[in-house]
């Protein structure tokens, strides 16, 4: 998984809500209801013809090495990829929608895909296409919209707690287990050597305030009501402001460092000793210590800490849509559908180290046999989809510039709460 998974794939939402190119009707699932799907079901022949196919740079790189035996059993269809950056995939993808002229099929990011869930711009998935239940649940729901599934998950990724290992045998402490422990964790930590015990991407944007909504699941909170309201100005909110904001004003996080590329090399050298980050980081830190086998020596992960609701995560990753105009609609969801096989999944892991949507392939020995790769899919199974509406990336960003004036200590978790839920009111929620 790319290291720019974080601030790569995310990254190119944050204008998304401001481009205004499409209005959804009725962004929001119903419930918990199973999707359906009101596509005919695809059958098993060989797909034919040629298929377009657009993803963004990163995890779709090795797409073309990972389906030489799906190109192989079907030799009549000629699969073309066109690999975007990251930063211009979405305003690309929405211009040439817009214009009549997009893919066959194209990747989206479950935690920023809303404002495409819509029949006038995806098929609903066929029939009998993939089972939902052999995904994570989170991120199957994230594609669904009143019932109706748009896309099909393909990597996965959580947050969870990464740590030096080496620095909490020093200081005699376990990872911590609820909201409580987790700051005299930290300073455990520091009283082993380190400089700050947590390490966090201050850049005061979308994701620090997609942390924030993470901590109010675990405060009991919601983000949306049933009815589809904002609903951030609440109890379980400020509790999550407060619990983030504990972390500077306890001395345990700089409110300045690190930034993101900053992340792995602080950790590394010991500047700080933990981070609450994505799975792409354990493949990554031998390279940034630049030294084979230090991550085993000196890192371990755990799950999140609980709060009052307990130990919840987002859900985010990649996933697989079909458009409503492709002009090649079967050979179109043969590819999604192999690439939903968890063979292809563990294929893509071997290839690139996406993690896989499918709960099964986690049993294959190549991600099986990784201990530090477990808390991660503890957290996977304990997670939830972002709201499923468009202005959502806006309202995250707000909070996160929220959430500075509260570490800084220039304003009141309640008073951030508060001024959060007036924006979000007015902006919405995109739906007609």
């Amino acid at each position: 998984m790319s290291n720019l998974s974080r601030r790569g794939a995310l990254r190119l939402t944050g204008g998304i809500a401001l481009i205004g190119t499409f209005a959804l009707a009725g962004c929001g699932r119903s419930g918990d209801t199973a999707a359906t799907a009101t596509a005919e079901p695809v059958d098993t022949s060989p797909a034919t013809g040629t298929l377009n196919v657009w993803a963004a740079q990163g995890d779709a790189d090795v797409l073309d090495k990972v389906i030489k035996p799906f190109k192989a059993a079907n030799p009549d269809l000629d699969v073309k990829f066109t690999l975007i950056p990251n930063a211009e995939y979405y305003t690309k993808l929405q211009s040439a929608i817009a214009a009549g002229k997009g893919p066959d099929v194209a990747q989206f990011f479950p935690e920023s895909q809303a404002q495409f869930l819509d029949p006038s711009i995806l098929q609903a998935v066929p029939d009998g296409l993939v089972d939902p239940d052999s995904f994570f649940k989170s991120l199957w729901d994230a594609g669904v919209v009143k019932d109706v599934a748009y896309t099909v998950p393909w990597y996965a990724y959580t947050y969870a707690l990464v740590y030096r290992s080496d620095l909490a045998k020093k200081a005699g402490v376990k990872a911590p287990a609820t909201w409580d422990e987790m700051v005299p964790f930290f300073k455990a930590l520091q009283g082993a050597g380190a400089g700050h015990g947590l390490g966090t991407d201050n850049g005061w944007d979308i994701f620090n305030g997609q942390d924030v909504a993470m901590y109010a699941w675990q405060a009991g909170g919601s983000l949306l009501s049933s009815a589809g309201e904002w609903t951030l100005d609440t109890p379980a909110m400020v509790d999550a402001i407060k619990y983030n904001a504990s972390f500077f004003t306890s001395g345990a996080a700089d409110t300045s460092t690190p930034t993101f590329l900053d992340a792995q090399p602080y950790f590394v050298a010991g500047k700080t000793a933990t981070m609450i980050t994505g799975p792409w980081v354990v493949g990554q830190l031998d390279t940034a210590a630049k030294k084979d086998g230090w991550t085993a020596s000196h890192v371990a992960t755990a799950p999140l800490p609980a709060g009052a609701s307990g130990s919840v995560s987002f859900s985010a990753g990649g996933s697989w849509g079909v458009l409503a105009d492709s002009g090649n609609s079967d050979a179109s969801w043969k590819l999604v559908r192999y690439l939903a096989k968890p063979n292809t999944q563990v294929a893509q892991y071997k290839a690139y180290s996406s993690l896989p949507a499918v709960i099964s392939a986690w049993d294959d020995p190549a991600i099986a046999d990784q201990p530090l790769l477990d808390a991660f899919l503890t957290q996977l199974k304990n997670t939830r989809a972002f709201p499923q509406v468009s202005t959502w990336q806006q309202v995250a960003t707000r909070l996160g510039k929220e959430m500075e004036a509260v570490a800084k200590g220039t304003e009141t978790a309640a008073k951030a709460a508060s001024n959060v839920q007036a924006y979000a009111e007015s902006v919405g929620t995109g739906a007609k």
